[in-house]
């Protein structure tokens, strides 16, 4: 029996609490076991360090908000410290390989947030530097200012990337002790509003999933200054439906070879199989998640499965994956999580 313990980071303006968790059978096929992990304001993305033993979130409070840190302990969460320093609330986190940096996103504020950490006991230290971004897009409703959406390390952690949904860019820094160095800026379409961005396993090759115009950016990435330069782009819904969508998450098998992009208001994942190089994408299928509005989804440590948090029918769904086809099944098993928003799994079983 192998059963993988897994956490959800949700709204808590109804019947969300912060942070649930679940835990998955892949013998079964079945998710189980639903509670209430640690009660945390609007902890609507959590993230785990290398060594599973520090959970970090974003959380609602002071000012505005900033990040809250918990020890992990035989898979429970134990909070340790939080720092609300920021003007607003962050709707992302990530962490450095070493877990001595945080970097968080800021959706109201336009800006990419660094955070010090002490590695040894996971505290969070201060806030070290905070890079704001200005501008507009031609969507008036959705840029009309920054809305920083993503801020992650690049593969070999020279780079430090912030997407912005606000103003059509991504953004290349470099981090410098305590210091955020602005080195590049790519411009999207106009109105495509990008949203995340995940990076291929080996080849020099970015996907970034666009909120607005439902697409996925196929960009070729210079690890040595940090540029990107767009070699395609493919639509994540189909092409004759006209209501209500925008791109959620995107995530990718660890081999490479397949690229999941989420859809809210058309309630689907989009599978991609990318070539050899990665240089390009094409279509393998697109799924009904089964819920309404999904907001967030990964692959479990085996990678065998997918599974999806709907914000709005508060389900959690599981479904199976063929790591040879990359194509999504139906498990037939869901747990009940309110304004699931978010998804991280533990590795370790």
């Amino acid at each position: 029996m192998t059963i993988y313990k897994g956490f959800v980071g949700t709204y808590t303006k109804q019947d969300g609490k912060g942070i649930h968790t679940f835990e998955l059978d892949t013998d079964k096929a079945e998710l189980f076991n639903a509670a209430v992990a640690a009660e945390v304001n609007n902890s609507t993305y959590v993230t785990i360090n290398e060594n599973e033993t520090f959970l970090y979130a974003v959380e609602k409070g002071g000012k505005g908000g900033g990040l809250a840190a918990f020890a992990i302990e035989n898979g429970q969460l134990k909070k340790l410290n939080d720092v609300l320093d920021s003007e607003g609330v962050p709707c992302h986190v990530t962490l450095n390989k070493n877990g001595t940096r945080a970097f968080s996103a800021q959706y109201h504020t336009g800006t990419a947030e660094m955070y010090s950490i002490d590695a040894e006991t996971g505290k969070l230290g201060d806030l070290l530097d905070v890079a704001t971004h200005e501008g507009t897009g031609p969507n008036p409703d959705r840029q009309e200012k920054a809305h920083t959406h993503f801020f992650g390390a690049t593969n070999d952690e020279r780079f430090v990337i912030a997407v912005d949904l606000g103003t059509d860019e991504i953004v290349t820094y470099e981090v410098a002790g305590e210091d955020l160095l602005k080195k590049a800026v790519f411009n999207t379409e106009p109105g495509a509003g990008p949203r995340h961005l995940v990076f291929h396993p080996t080849k020099p090759v970015a996907y970034v999933m666009t909120e607005l115009s439902n697409e996925v950016l196929v960009l070729a990435f210079n690890d040595q200054d940090g540029t990107f330069e767009q070699l395609s782009s493919i639509k994540t819904i189909p092409a004759d439906f006209t209501e209500n969508s925008q791109g959620s998450a995107i995530r990718i098998s660890s081999d490479g070879r397949f690229v999941y992009a989420g859809n809210r208001g058309h309630n689907s994942i989009a599978v991609f199989e990318a070539a050899e190089d990665g240089r390009d994408l094409s279509l393998v299928e697109i799924v009904s998640t089964k819920g309404d509005w999904p907001r967030d989804f990964d692959l479990d440590p085996s990678e065998k499965f997918i599974i999806v948090a709907h914000e709005k029918t508060h389900n959690v769904v599981l479904f199976k994956r063929s790591p040879e086809t990359g194509r999504l099944a139906p498990a037939h098993s869901e747990v009940t999580i309110p304004e699931g928003v978010c998804v991280a799994f533990l590795k370790g079983k």
